[in-house]
């Protein structure tokens, strides 16, 4: 990020923790670009070491899953949005585009 912050004026960046799905840490910044207002994301979470379907035998009663996340191991996702204009929203950058 200290690229960024360096050669674009930045509007916003921040971090946040989530305790849902094992403890999820994303870090965002948002910046002008040539191209317009970029957003990127950096999440870090947990890897899912299993999967268990748990369910009860009485009629009516509802199915759910459960998972069991790595206390060590983490994963690592960065993903880039486009604010678009025309649908005031954050549009994500598909990677595909860049190869």
């Amino acid at each position: 990020m200290g690229d960024i912050k360096d050669k674009f004026e930045v509007e916003d960046c921040g971090s946040e923790h989530l305790d849902e799905r094992g403890g999820v840490d994303v870090e965002h910044i948002t910046f002008k670009s040539p191209i317009g207002r970029v957003k990127l994301e950096f999440t870090t979470k947990p890897v899912v070491l299993d999967k268990k379907t748990v369910f009860s035998r009485r009629i009516g009663s509802g199915s759910g899953e459960e998972y069991v996340y790595s206390k060590d191991e983490k994963t690592n996702r960065m993903t880039a949005f486009k604010w678009d204009m025309n649908a005031r929203d954050w549009i994500e950058i598909d990677a595909d585009n860049f190869k």
